[in-house]
């Protein structure tokens, strides 16, 4: 009987990290979706449910170390657990980045930047996190090198895109007519051009948080720890 309880703790841990991906994933999808709208209302949503988020992970933080100290885990099933610790960490810290776009569709006013496609940045790393999780309900060792290879497409994305904001930045500059206020034009530019910059850095993290997440499951799975470092 105690044996199959602690099966059902190892089972429950496990659907409970899913369903805080789902969450995450959600608050995500939101802040993504404020920013493209600058809707105050949806902002507010992702900002204030960070304390779900937070609670939950502190809830699964406490099943973790209840079935470290008082189970004495060994071999796959201490693998399993703390591979799951680490997992909702990043999860929680995927949620934060989440709270971030919150932030920046606050404070974003106008549409600039066409050429860069935030949305399809968010997809992008979205479909990791996704993948990553399939992966480590499944348990699929050869699906987390492939999500780690796709990093490096989502890093030359955001590089791109990065690019193309200081180029829009500097051709504001040149493009001023004469007798204009360059530099009043290039500091209300300067907001916003440091709001799309910190954007797409928060989704190439999230980005690395995904990586992150198939790199334990490697671990959690084979022993391997190729993917961590």
């Amino acid at each position: 009987m105690a044996r199959e309880s602690y099966r059902e703790q190892l089972a429950t841990l496990r659907e409970n990290a899913l369903y805080m991906s789902e969450l995450v994933l959600e608050r995500l999808r939101l802040g993504l979706d404020a920013l493209e709208q600058k809707d105050e209302d949806l902002a507010w949503e992702v900002i204030e449910g960070d304390d779900e988020i937070n609670e939950l992970y502190l809830v699964l933080e406490r099943d973790c170390i209840d079935l470290l100290a008082l189970q004495q885990p060994v071999a796959g099933d201490l693998r399993f657990i703390a591979s799951t610790f680490k997992i909702i960490t990043d999860l929680e810290r995927i949620a934060d980045l989440a709270v971030n776009l919150g932030d920046y569709a606050l404070d974003a006013e106008r549409d600039l930047f066409p050429d860069v496609d935030i949305q399809e940045l968010g997809d992008l790393v979205i479909e990791m996190v996704e993948d990553a999780m399939v992966a480590y309900e499944a348990e699929d060792a050869p699906a987390t090198y492939e999500i780690a290879d796709r990093d490096e497409g989502v890093d030359a994305f955001c590089n791109r895109a990065s690019q193309l904001v200081v180029r829009d930045l500097i051709e504001t500059q040149l493009a001023a007519e004469d007798g204009a206020d360059i530099e009043t034009e290039v500091e209300r530019l300067m907001a916003d051009v440091q709001r799309l910059l910190l954007t797409i850095r928060d989704l190439e993290r999230v980005g690395d948080h995904a990586v992150n997440i198939a790199a334990r499951t490697l671990y959690m799975v084979d022993n391997d720890d190729e993917l961590i470092y």
